[in-house]
């Protein structure tokens, strides 16, 4: 597994005499429109202390990270977009929306805040707060596989708990089964990893009933538990990730790549030249919850 820590690997004790620790620089300059999808531009650092000082205080906070397809599953369907703009933090997971931000708003965000490795960063704080977390989704083998590498990188985190994915709509006495389950677990947190869109639907709906931070984070249950590979950091520092990801699931995600991407960029330069304007009001509330189990 990927080490959450940003800073460089120390070979030697007598190294450590010579690094002067800085202070991580918190960036949070608000939310951004990309599309009309509201995406904060924010740093590790600043998700990180948002999450983290929630989880802490039992409050509320919906979490997701939108990379490209994220962003357009909210451009397409303007009531997942109602969902998504209703979140309480929506990190800039992909290098093409990192690059709006900056292009679009001159902010000068230093990287992305990709899902997985935000997963491990806050597992790292929660380890050494006493924070327990809480799993939810995917099937019961990758949980079992996350939750030992997870204990396996972090001796002190506590895994208050795990359920797999139902992988359908669930009764409404089902989806009060699981936020009671998650309750009585003592989490402080709780990860969701469902897949795109559905995870951000799960958010949505969970997160008024628990008071605490809900996150979705991605492809990181698969990542964590060894099932796939990331894709080796230069191809994620110049955003091909989305290829090497399509070269590993071509079946399974050659439709999402081969025509979200080129639309993406496609309304971007309309954005930017100012012939459209995406109205991040113009949306529809859900009637009702979909409840994903």
């Amino acid at each position: 597994m990927t080490n959450a820590s940003n800073s460089n690997v120390i070979d030697s004790k007598e190294d450590r005499n010579f690094i002067s620790v800085e202070t991580p620089r918190i960036i949070d300059e608000g939310k951004r429109n990309i599309l009309g999808v509201r995406v904060d531009a924010v740093n590790y650092e600043a998700a990180v202390h948002k999450i983290i000082a929630a989880a802490r205080q039992g409050k509320k906070l919906s979490v997701s990270a939108l990379a490209v397809h994220g962003v357009m599953t909210g451009v397409l369907d303007e009531t997942h977009r109602y969902r998504l703009n209703r979140l309480d933090l929506v990190c800039p997971d992909g290098q093409p929306v990192r690059w709006a931000i900056n292009f679009l708003y001159k902010q000068k965000l230093p990287d992305r805040v990709c899902g997985p490795i935000l997963m491990l960063q806050i597992c790292e704080r929660a380890a050494q707060e006493g924070l327990p977390i809480y799993l939810y989704g995917s099937r019961p083998e990758i949980l079992e596989a996350l939750s030992k590498n997870l204990r396996a990188h972090f001796p002190k985190l506590i895994i208050a708990g795990s359920q797999p994915s139902r992988f359908r709509q669930v009764s409404v006495e089902e989806k009060q089964q699981i936020v009671e389950e998650i309750r009585k677990s003592g989490a402080a947190l709780v990860f969701a990893g469902l897949g795109c869109p559905r995870q951000e639907v799960w958010v949505y709906e969970y997160s008024k009933d628990l008071s605490m931070p809900v996150m979705a984070v991605g492809a990181a249950f698969d990542f964590h538990a060894g099932r796939i590979s990331q894709a080796p950091a230069y191809m994620q520092r110049w955003g091909l990730e989305w290829f090497y990801r399509l070269m590993q699931e071509p079946t399974r995600l050659w439709r999402r790549y081969v025509f979200l991407n080129p639309l993406y960029i496609s309304l971007f330069i309309l954005q930017f030249l100012k012939i459209v304007y995406f109205d991040p009001t113009n949306a529809a509330p859900p009637k009702e919850d979909l409840r994903y189990g």
